[in-house]
């Protein structure tokens, strides 16, 4: 599966704001799921946010909600972020696919590479500090290959600069919950990502008007 990062941005994508962005989504009739969808569901949370969390695609309660992340899966993500001092309000939350496929299959391809300019969009106009990819399909559409969550939590990977932490996700953990230590694993994974951004930042906002007096 090809990264999002590689693929051309659909017509106008790569120039549109917030509002143009998630009104060219709920439109969007690219794949044979506008055909069955419910509703679009771009996203939800801050923009201004230093996490993006991407998971795979809406369920039948985001179909009908028009939010990313509801119901059980969604308590479990809540839960999850609060236990690294994350607020859902304060992330923002999107999936690869803004459409739900028919009976939660898994995505195709082709649905994925009709979708991605949108996730791509959306993180150039968040520039999160980190991506949280959650499920075997955000981790292909962000990372490229076919590698699973297994293969791939732990790792150092990184989309567009930005560092991206793989973990497990939360309906998968629901039917597996011998796997939410490593979930947890995971969370402290990215809350150390986190803060090394956030101390390098800090470092070069120091060094600045040393540079400057040094210049004189």
């Amino acid at each position: 599966m090809t990264p999002a990062a590689e693929l051309p941005a659909a017509a106008g994508t790569d120039t549109m704001g917030w509002p143009e962005l998630e009104a060219a989504i709920r439109a969007c009739e690219a794949c044979g799921l506008c055909r069955t969808r419910r509703q679009a569901v771009p996203g939800t949370g801050s923009r201004t946010a230093r996490v993006l969390v991407v998971g795979e695609a809406p369920g039948a309660e985001e179909d009908q909600r028009g939010e990313p992340f509801v119901g059980r899966a969604g308590e479990l993500l809540d839960q999850m972020l609060l236990a690294v001092g994350l607020d859902r309000r304060r992330v923002y939350i999107a999936n690869v696919l803004k459409c739900r496929p028919p009976e939660n299959r898994n995505p195709t391809p082709d649905e994925v590479a009709a979708c991605s300019p949108f996730l791509q969009r959306q993180i150039a106009l968040l520039q999160p500090t980190v991506i949280l990819a959650l499920g075997s399909f955000a981790a292909r559409a962000l990372l490229g290959g076919e590698g699973k969550v297994g293969a791939l939590r732990g790792g150092s990977h990184v989309y567009a600069g930005i560092p991206v932490v793989v973990s497990y996700h939360p309906a998968y953990l629901l039917r597996s919950p011998q796997d939410k230590l490593r979930a947890w694993e995971d969370l402290c994974h990215l809350q150390d990502r986190l803060a090394e951004t956030t101390a390098a930042a800090e470092a070069a906002v120091a060094l600045q008007p040393k540079i400057g007096a040094a210049d004189r």
